[in-house]
């Protein structure tokens, strides 16, 4: 079978790899399986050799394509840039499009994802499975082990969801102050809606009382999980869907505490290279997106009177959605570092990625565990009460992290620490 269009979209890029193997000391899978086909400059063959007609697609080819945790980390330690992450979708992308894509995959991106309301019903359906015990029983019968070798041991990720999402407890929340001083589009991000909402409300009060009219947009899913799987086409349609109710709300800029989020919508652009008229679009937007602490570190008050009764030791894990995608390194420093009662320490491996990357440790547990408990030793070396962190996959993986290790650092996202060290209203 010919390769599509898209897989030979990335040759030049491919080609660029010149196999020096700087990779290998800095990817996290590969630290794990000492397996070539997991860095970088093997991921890279891999799709060199697609476009070439010298690889066949197989299931030999699924591993490592899918086990890639799209961190970027090998790309900021490529001399050359390589952009893997990438070529390694746009290989998930010619693989679905030859062993075709899971019809369950298939109906989230397509069916799901683009509309929230129909989203939030099936979500609901989960959490009562979930609240009420039967997914216990469930990973008792081992019946998830008929869905994938790993989804038995990931149910406990989450402890609990809520019944009541973000999206419905707007309508009892402040989102204006008396005299506002600007207007901002809230993109509400899937994760912080659904599985931590009282998140999204303590950034709703950061943002207020920091002078911002608030009006919460309309939109659907981001895209991330459909365009991180390689589903080009429901990434495309999300895009351009949210592209049109973000372009049509009379705001300032458009502000979201998820990283993936603001990091998934400031490269709209990326996914439509081949037409023009929606680059143009996405290139638009881009420059009004702001993440959370992007966007406080540069409307924080000199001065502003905190509520904390004892220090606390705080330390911040950068996720890669935020550091290496955004190059949001020193915003989220600044804000924790300029807060009274707070004493910062540098986590050793911050940027390091966690192990969750999206559903990564629900499809590959046993790997993101070993990512994640190397993170867990750091935390533990810092000796922090408090560990921040600015994406819903971190903070829901960081938090489990912390129970496996029996740590008593508590996970909080840094709107939730900022209302409670300057508002006194802890989440």
């Amino acid at each position: 079978m010919d390769s599509s269009k898209e897989l030979l979209s990335v040759y030049d890029e491919v080609s660029k790899c010149n196999k020096c193997g700087f990779c290998q000391a800095v990817c996290p899978i590969f630290d794990i399986t000492k397996d070539e086909r997991s860095v970088a400059r093997g991921h890279n063959a891999h799709v060199r050799k697609l476009i070439e007609g010298k690889l066949e697609v197989n299931k030999e080819l699924k591993d490592p394509l899918f086990e890639c945790l799209l961190c970027r980390t090998c790309v900021a330690n490529c001399f050359p840039a390589v952009r893997t992450d990438k070529n390694v979708i746009r290989g998930r992308a010619e693989y679905m499009r030859q062993v075709g894509q899971p019809k369950i995959m298939t109906f989230l991106f397509h069916r799901l994802l683009p509309d929230q309301a129909r989203m939030a019903k099936y979500v609901r359906l989960g959490a009562l499975g979930k609240n009420s015990g039967m997914t216990k029983l469930v990973k008792a019968l081992g019946i998830l082990k008929w869905f994938g070798k790993d989804l038995d041991k990931a149910e406990g990720i989450i402890e609990r969801l809520p019944m009541r999402f973000f999206r419905d407890r707007v309508g009892e929340l402040t989102l204006s102050p008396s005299n506002p001083s600007m207007r901002i589009g809230y993109f509400v991000g899937c994760g912080f809606n659904f599985v931590l909402p009282h998140v999204s409300e303590a950034t709703v009060d950061v943002l207020v009382k920091l002078g911002a009219e608030l009006r919460i947009a309309d939109n659907c899913c981001c895209g991330l999980p459909a365009y991180g799987y390689g589903d080009l086409e429901a990434a495309r349609k999300i895009a351009r869907k949210n592209m049109d109710i973000l372009e049509a709300m009379n705001v300032d800029l458009i502000v979201t505490e998820c990283a993936s989020c603001s990091a998934m919508l400031k490269d709209y652009e990326e996914l439509f290279e081949d037409d023009p008229a929606n680059r143009k679009r996405a290139e638009a937007l881009a420059k009004r997106v702001q993440g959370f602490s992007e966007f406080v570190s540069a409307h924080m008050p000199e001065e502003i009177p905190a509520r904390v009764s004892r220090s606390l030791k705080v330390t911040f894990h950068d996720p890669c959605h935020l550091c290496r995608y955004q190059g949001i390194v020193k915003e989220p420093r600044a804000v924790l570092q300029g807060m009274p009662g707070v004493e910062y320490v540098e986590l050793p491996e911050a940027d390091r990625c966690c192990g969750a990357a999206g559903s990564y440790n629900i499809l590959h547990y046993e790997q993101s565990m070993r990512v994640l408990d190397r993170k867990m030793e750091n935390v533990q070396r810092t000796g922090a009460d408090v560990l921040i962190t600015e994406c819903p996959g971190c903070c829901i993986q960081l938090s489990y992290g912390v129970r496996r290790a029996g740590l008593s650092t508590r996970v909080m996202h840094i709107s939730q620490l900022m209302r409670d060290v300057y508002w006194g209203s802890p989440c």
